[in-house]
């Protein structure tokens, strides 16, 4: 089983400078990375910085902390480009860069920008062409390809990376799952995207036979594949009132606290509670990588000293 990890998502963040005192605080507290999403929509997660400088800033405020992308749109660069910003930003921080890449899932973002939203085959297609070619690009050797969504005739990276930077996907569906499970160091379990540019609100996707089902696939592949998920804490005397106010807060009834409880991203009671479900989790679904918003900031601190021992 993997050590733990444990990553800031920077999501209330408005400005660089904000990102740049997430950042000092998280590696204070012994977080491992920060992480930013991509969107340049305000809904659902509020106005973004760009990721990529955002991330260059925070590694030059920083020296131990990773920094990562959670996720980079497939769709919105082109791999030779994106591969080039990647090697830059391995160089900048002293190889603490890892790559979180996903297919692209909300159609309102695309139709603002006047991009096509293809369908879900099509989007995963091109993500999965764009590793391949990111991989051979990292490799430092002339790259030349020929795909049904991307074409490279004799491109070498620059500037050269030592190590290549980790790659994580971030995956909700099956064909998502056995890409990242082949070809990603880290996989991040979510709920799957709909067809219709949205992510599944179901219950079921959240509770622990449906990532389960998902981890097995991602492990079918027979690599040794870290497991990560943006998970919630909340310290509190007693496991079952929390879970009980957080069912009530977004109106799951009065039966919502069992499921609450069964959720593998929801870590709810008092410190030794959480860290016998960390665990637990990270034993049955090899879940060990934990991203918490940087709302839980300070709230998880207790819980990452007690399980990184930093």
């Amino acid at each position: 089983m993997g050590a733990f990890r444990f990553g800031v998502l920077a999501e209330t963040a408005r400005s660089v400078g904000e990102v740049v005192a997430t950042a000092r605080r998280a590696e204070d507290l012994g977080y491992d990375t920060v992480l930013l999403r991509d969107h340049f929509v305000a809904e659902p997660y509020g106005e973004q910085v760009a990721p990529l400088i955002g991330l260059a800033a925070v590694a030059a405020a920083t020296t131990r902390l990773g920094v990562g992308t959670l996720v980079l749109d497939n769709d919105y660069r082109h791999p030779v480009m994106l591969a080039k910003e990647a090697a830059t930003l391995q160089e900048l921080s002293g190889g603490r860069f890892e790559l979180g890449l996903g297919a692209g899932w909300l159609r309102v973002e695309y139709e603002a920008a006047g991009m096509a939203f293809d369908r879900a085959g099509v989007r995963v297609g091109r993500l999965e062409e764009s590793v391949r070619v990111l991989k051979e690009l990292f490799g430092g050797k002339e790259v030349r390809f020929d795909g049904e969504h991307y074409r490279v005739d004799g491109v070498t990276n620059f500037p050269p990376v030592e190590r290549a930077p980790r790659v994580l996907i971030g995956a909700g569906s099956p064909r998502m799952l056995r890409l990242a499970g082949r070809e990603a160091d880290t996989v991040g379990i979510l709920a799957k995207a709909l067809p219709g540019g949205t992510i599944s609100d179901a219950m079921e996707e959240r509770l622990t036979t449906a990532f389960a089902t998902k981890a097995d696939l991602v492990r079918a592949e027979g690599r040794d594949v870290e497991i990560s998920s943006v998970v919630s804490v909340e310290l509190s005397d007693n496991p079952r009132a929390a879970a009980e106010r957080y069912a009530a807060e977004r109106g799951w009834g009065a039966g919502g606290a069992d499921l609450v409880e069964d959720m593998p991203a929801k870590f709810l009671g008092p410190l030794d509670h959480v860290m016998e479900l960390a665990h637990r989790r990270r034993e049955r679904l090899g879940l060990s990588y934990l991203v918490v918003s940087d709302r839980e900031l300070e709230a998880a601190a207790p819980m990452v000293r007690a399980l990184s021992g930093k």
